[in-house]
């Protein structure tokens, strides 16, 4: 699942990305931009993410098994 990082004190919003460079971006633009204030803002998660296949991959194996037992 990807997340973006939305400030608390701006309007700035990172690139969609992983949750852990999501909250490295967040610090980097805090020194940046707010230098002495503590980070804050939240994550949002990205439900809709073309890398996220959800139980589609789980499904299309347990087809595939089932096909391959029947034959």
């Amino acid at each position: 699942m990807s997340y973006r990082y939305r400030c608390g004190e701006c309007s700035y919003s990172a690139r969609w990305t992983t949750e852990s460079e999501a909250e490295d971006l967040a610090a980097a633009h805090y020194a940046q931009s707010h230098p002495g204030l503590a980070p804050g803002g939240g994550s949002e998660p990205n439900r809709m993410s073309r890398r996220s296949r959800g139980c589609i991959a789980v499904f299309v194996i347990a087809l595939f098994l089932i096909l391959v037992v029947a034959l």
